[in-house]
């Protein structure tokens, strides 16, 4: 039996958790009386638990004959109480017993996420298994259909349709090695994370104090990258296999015979964006364009259904992004309507199955509001004011010794018709002046159309 650490006389029978020390029955009755150690706690030996750890203590590897009792918090590793007087002098320490609680409650929380993953994780392979029950169960309904429409035709059509059944064979066993891959793989990554939780409980469970401590620098490392690796969590293939009767498909035994097996897959790299003006428009008023979707080929997909997402965020105000509209015309053809309400910078991204398209992400400036002009589109002051000599342009614009005939010469504005609201000469132009102040307004006559 072990001896007591405090006498050296007695057998030990227990043990103080706060100090580490093995005590005969004296000295537990000393130490729960003595004032300095009277809050600490001290359990019996027939603990399995505490037996093992009494029976067989953890020596530190730089002082043997010294038990790790001690935890570093700096250094994150057990130590004894020489290394503390030694180079963890200066070192923030603790007991092992008081810091245990802490470092298992990150040991728990960590595996809780993983087996949140895990959960998700056969999630994704029930949905792999429905899928592949999904298209076996569509390849032998489209199997069926080829072998109706290829019962008219004697000896052609046979032979066709053998050769219509191999492609939607070959189709079938290259979805499910798709399948049966990422399956394998996902499988894989549970398995290990299966391991590492079933250790990880067990040494939370079984393991000692110093233990848990010790190993659980090399736990979280192994959980960590078990949780950072990324997966799909949707099957990889879906079940799109199409037979179309009305395909022409050549020459079968000299005749001419139809219906394909296809497997059309759009691919967001050539899929185009077309509009007048992708990159500008103007403030509360509705504009867009058109997506065109092509396959793998560069070929038209000539059907609808694919999944289209459009972001459209201002560059300089996070919170302000504008929802647009995607209408699928069902030929390929993806329609996006937009009315942006804050002018400024956008960066405009299109996605096709989660992939920008061809052109994404493009920037989209949004102009202020079209401002119409207030004032009168004239030659000179004198006509559109009815005639008064001293009249001078709302545009800032003067006549210089009075009405010398029209076309005579306004300053910036020589011998050019100009709107009077702000001087611009073009007459299908936007406003650029606002409202004159109202000092101006008593020297400059607003002139209207009369």
């Amino acid at each position: 039996a072990a001896a007591c650490e405090l006498c050296a006389d007695g057998a030990a029978a227990g043990r103080c958790l706060t100090c580490g020390v093995r005590l005969c029955p004296f000295c537990c009755r000393a130490h729960r009386r003595q004032k300095k150690t009277a809050s600490h706690a001290v359990t019996e030996l027939e603990n399995i638990k505490d037996c093992s750890q009494a029976e067989n203590p953890l020596l530190c590897p730089s002082h043997p004959t010294e038990e790790l009792r001690l935890f570093c918090e700096q250094c994150d590793h057990p130590v004894c109480q020489e290394c503390v007087s030694g180079r963890h002098r200066q070192h923030p320490y603790d007991f092992a017993s008081n810091v245990i609680h802490r470092h298992g409650d990150a040991l728990r929380k960590l595996l809780k996420n993983t087996q949140q993953h895990m959960d998700t994780l056969e999630d994704v392979l029930s949905q792999i298994d429905d899928t592949g029950t999904a298209i076996r169960s569509r390849a032998e309904a489209v199997a069926t259909e080829i072998c109706l429409f290829a019962s008219g035709y004697v000896k052609a059509i046979e032979e066709h349709r053998d050769r219509l059944l191999k492609q939607l064979e070959d189709l079938k066993v290259q979805k499910e090695n798709l399948l049966h891959l990422q399956k394998s793989q996902l499988q894989q990554l549970l398995l290990d994370m299966r391991t590492g939780v079933e250790f990880t409980e067990h040494l939370l469970m079984s393991g000692s104090d110093l233990e848990i401590l010790i190993t659980k620098g090399v736990v979280s490392s192994r959980l960590t990258k078990l949780n950072s690796i990324a997966y799909s969590t949707h099957p990889n293939v879906d079940d799109r296999i199409l037979f179309s009767p009305q395909e022409r498909a050549g020459q079968c035994c000299g005749y001419e015979v139809f219906g394909a097996v296809f497997n059309k897959l759009v691919d967001p790299a050539r899929c185009t964006l077309h509009g007048e003006d992708l990159h500008s428009a103007r403030q509360n008023q509705r504009t867009g364009f058109t997506l065109l979707c092509n396959d793998t080929t560069g070929e038209r997909m000539g059907q609808g259904g694919e999944a289209v997402q459009v972001t459209i965020t201002h560059k300089d105000k996070r919170d302000c992004a504008v929802k647009p509209t995607v209408c699928d015309n069902g030929d390929g053809t993806y329609c996006i309507s937009y009315s942006p309400e804050d002018p400024g910078l956008y960066a405009v991204c299109v996605f096709v199955k989660g992939q920008h398209v061809q052109g994404s992400p493009f920037t989209l400036m949004v102009k202020h509001k079209f401002r119409e002009h207030q004032g009168v589109f004239h030659c000179c002051t004198f006509c559109s004011s009815g005639g008064q000599k001293a009249a001078r342009c709302a545009c800032g614009g003067t006549m210089p010794g009075g009405y010398q005939g029209c076309g005579h010469g306004h300053k910036g504005h020589p011998g050019c018709h100009h709107w009077s609201c702000c001087g611009q000469v073009k007459e299908s132009s936007e406003c650029l002046g606002g409202p004159p102040s109202d000092t101006s307004l008593r020297s400059l006559l607003r002139t209207v159309a009369l």
